[in-house]
């Protein structure tokens, strides 16, 4: 039976008002209704459809704008808005200043060309008559215009027009893994003006740049003045070879770097410019328009390689439409923004992958601040969680980011929490208990969408630290679900220990929590009903390949810690965890009695440990709580502590992607237009709604919203150590997240026999997902 308002507010009123928590007075706005209108605008530009593809206009003059001025916290604010887009082997970082940076994994954390706050690289310079200069940078827009600058799935373009000259100029990710961008220069002459001579400049300042694991930036700026670069000129290419007068501050190997003209006529004149400390490299071209002409130049700039490219024309039509193939389409009459935001975030997701030639496979870096501010790939869940949902759209890369992620760990079937920027395994720092389920979930989820058997009998490397013998993938999985079963084991009341920590960093951080015992005998509600579930999809995982014994041990375990989740109930919610007894608390540490913490409790009810009326329940606390007046979704506890003066923020009530997938995923069957609601909190297009003058959010956002009560709403957390809110885009929580929610609303996942489960009529109608290995 649904339980009133009133009902509610009289029997967990005692939340608020009788801790000081929260004023008993406070408005209680429900359901947050779906939007039906799909709207394209936006505050900095516009969403279309160009080449069947989603791209956003970014369109504001961003110096004369008042709302384009923000504070990354730990540097000064400044205006420079920016997006990565990529491939499986580079990132590009573009930016409305019209510049670039590239930045690549292969061999650890390194940019090949650098873009901060001040400057960036790769721009085009138009030279006229009588020394008029303009270009694509925005620092170069003729006078009195407004650049247009385009960000697409696989693109970034600038366009900007001096006199009836039009300059279109794209960067674009070829697909693969393409180590190098491809660059479209379009230069047009309208028909009504007179003929034009100029000089076309491409323009490439070289600014190396290394990211080793909480480096300082003056270390970091050491590490780079010791790379000078030995450059050749030819006659339509540049190449520059890194010297390493320092290797131990550097990353990987010297790359052999170019910047090459592929136009098939009107090629340029190749310069390099000596600068305050690298070469400016440039390739000049000088063109002659009539009125109503158009001339393209083609380069190409990134690592050396030596494919040939015969018509860059074909080429460029040839990759649009890869990009197209690829990615996937969705359709929905109740959320019509489904169908840019679905095939943009998988295009993201995608782009975030890196090709690695240290451990093989791809990786998929949870990026933002962990990978291009402190120089890190963490965690191991994080890469793992975000290739989930590309099980339905790339499997194969899908299969590739979880062999390289099992290659992280040791033969004993421990993952470290993280890589260094050099890819070293990093396991000072923590010791979470949960990242071996996220293996062992996305290896059901892949073999039970595709069937794939195969895969896991394919060698399996470690890490190249523990000069182990290669494996299966099998194998390495089995070791894991081992090393979860008997290592990471069973803490307090018979729960899954919790070790340092589990999906939450900061679970043991309260003052009031014994942190060492906790550590030694602690034990997580939130491990115990994520692991049940997994369990229990990879044990039919285990028997079709021959491991009946493991599979046997899988579902036992999954039983078992079903039934104790059941028993943390208490009478409100499930508990969070649990503790030994101590002096101070001699009945021993309950967390998460006095508070909800969300991310426990979707996880309950999706193992089947709470019950249909418990879970009922949990939906009204969620409803008149958690999600209570909070446009992006539901804060990961509630009620708020007011007294913290970080309140709201990250896992003080912040609002995290991750969490509310899990929300939205396990209320579908429950109370569907709720569930359908926070689908809809977490888009780009309800951010744009509710914050429109905040950039970050408008074509990707963090791992965390900040909730209303924090004094920087619809911003990201920010804390002592370091700051998500310095760069609060590229994090793959915003990508990942809300494409696999989709999925789980369209009531597609995995089952306990290791197919996929049957699909209501209410999941058929609400919309669809299409991709070119995956159809509904």
């Amino acid at each position: 039976m649904r339980m009133k308002r009133r009902r509610f507010l009289k029997d967990f009123g005692w939340l608020g008002a009788g801790l000081g928590l929260i004023p008993s007075c406070i408005s209680t706005s429900l359901d947050i209704k779906p939007s039906k209108i799909s709207k394209a605008k936006n505050y900095f530009g516009e969403w279309k459809t160009q080449d069947g593809l989603p791209v956003f206009d970014y369109l504001i003059d961003q110096d004369s704008d008042p709302n384009s001025l923000w504070d990354p916290i730990d540097r000064p604010k400044n205006r420079r808005h920016f997006h990565v887009i990529g491939n499986r082997a580079l990132q590009v970082v573009a930016s409305n200043r019209g510049d670039i940076g590239i930045f690549e994994e292969s061999e650890g954390h390194r940019w090949l060309f650098y873009q901060d706050d001040l400057y960036g690289c790769g721009h085009s310079l138009i030279i006229e008559s009588g020394g008029v200069r303009w270009g694509s940078l925005y620092s170069e827009s003729p006078r009195g215009t407004v650049p247009l600058r385009q960000f697409g799935p696989t693109h970034f373009s600038v366009h900007s027009e001096y006199e009836g000259l039009r300059l279109e100029r794209t960067v674009l990710c070829p697909e693969g893994d393409r180590s190098w961008v491809f660059i479209k220069v379009e230069l047009a002459l309208s028909s009504d003006a007179a003929p034009r001579q100029f000089t076309h400049i491409e323009s490439w300042p070289l600014r190396p740049r290394f990211l080793h694991t909480f480096q300082s930036n003056e270390l970091r700026d050491k590490a780079a003045s010791r790379v000078s670069y030995d450059i050749n000129l030819s006659a339509q290419k540049i190449t520059m070879q890194e010297i390493f007068n320092e290797p131990a501050e550097t990353i990987g190997a010297p790359a052999t770097l170019l910047i090459e003209d592929l136009s098939s006529e009107n090629r340029g004149q190749t310069s390099a410019l000596n600068g305050a400390q690298w070469p400016t490299l440039q390739i000049e071209t000088g063109l002659a328009l009539k009125p109503g002409d158009t001339q393209t130049l083609w380069f190409r700039v990134g690592r050396s390689t030596d494919e040939e490219i015969s018509s860059p024309e074909s080429f460029y039509e040839q990759q649009l439409e890869k990009v197209r193939s690829r990615l996937p389409r969705a359709t929905s009459l109740r959320v019509p923004y489904v169908a840019r935001e679905i095939p943009w975030h998988v295009a993201m997701l995608s782009g975030g992958a890196n090709k690695d030639a240290i451990l093989g496979g791809h990786t998929l870096n949870q990026s933002s601040v962990y990978g291009f501010g402190l120089g890190g790939n963490a965690a191991a869940r994080d890469s793992l969680q975000h290739a989930i949902p590309l099980v339905y759209s790339e499997p194969d890369l899908a299969l590739s980011v979880l062999r390289n992620t099992c290659a992280w760990g040791s033969p004993d079937g421990d993952l470290p929490y993280a890589l260094t920027g050099n890819k070293k395994p990093l396991t000072q720092l923590l010791r979470p208990s949960d990242q071996n389920l996220w293996a062992l979930w996305l290896a059901s989820e892949y073999a039970a969408v595709t069937g794939d058997l195969a895969a896991f009998e394919l060698p399996q490397q470690y890490h190249p630290d523990y000069a182990a013998a290669t494996t299966t993938l099998k194998d390495n999985l089995k070791k894991q679900a081992y090393f979860f079963i008997d290592y990471v084991g069973r803490g307090q009341n018979g729960h899954v220990r919790i070790l340092n920590s589990d999906w939450n960093d900061m679970v043991l951080q309260d003052p009031m929590i014994d942190k060492n015992s906790m550590i030694e005998r602690g034990s997580s509600v939130l491990n115990s009903a994520m692991a049940s579930w997994v369990l229990n999809r990879f044990a039919p995982l285990m028997e079709k390949l021959g491991e009946r014994d493991t599979a046997n041990l899988c579902r036992s375990a999954a039983h078992q810690l079903r039934d104790l989740v059941a028993a943390s109930w208490n009478g409100h919610w499930f508990d969070r965890g649990y503790g030994p007894p101590t002096e101070s608390q001699p009945d021993g540490i309950v967390i998460g009695r006095d508070r909800c913490w969300l991310e426990v409790q979707p996880w309950a009810i999706l193992c089947g440990a709470a019950s249909r009326k418990q879970s009922k329940s949990l939906v009204e606390i969620f409803k008149t709580g958690h999600c209570m007046n909070s446009p992006l979704g539901a804060r990961v506890v509630w009620p708020p502590d007011l007294k913290n003066s970080r309140v709201g923020e990250g896992t003080l009530g912040g609002i995290w992607y991750s969490i509310n997938m899990t929300l939205i995923w396990a209320t579908a069957k429950i109370d569907p237009e709720f569930a359908l609601a926070q689908w809809e909190a977490m888009s780009l297009q309800r951010h744009g709604e509710a914050y429109p003058s905040v950039w970050e959010g408008t074509l990707s956002g963090p791992d965390a919203w900040n909730a209303p009560e924090s004094p920087r709403a619809g911003r990201t957390w920010s804390t002592p150590a370091f700051s998500m809110q310095s760069f609060p885009v590229s994090n793959m929580h915003s990508h990942s997240q809300p494409v696999l929610a989709w999925l789980r609303l369209l009531g597609i996942e995995p089952t306990t026999e290791g197919t996929l489960a049957v699909r209501s009529s209410y999941e058929k109608e609400l919309g669809s997902y299409v991709s070119s290995t995956f159809a509904l």
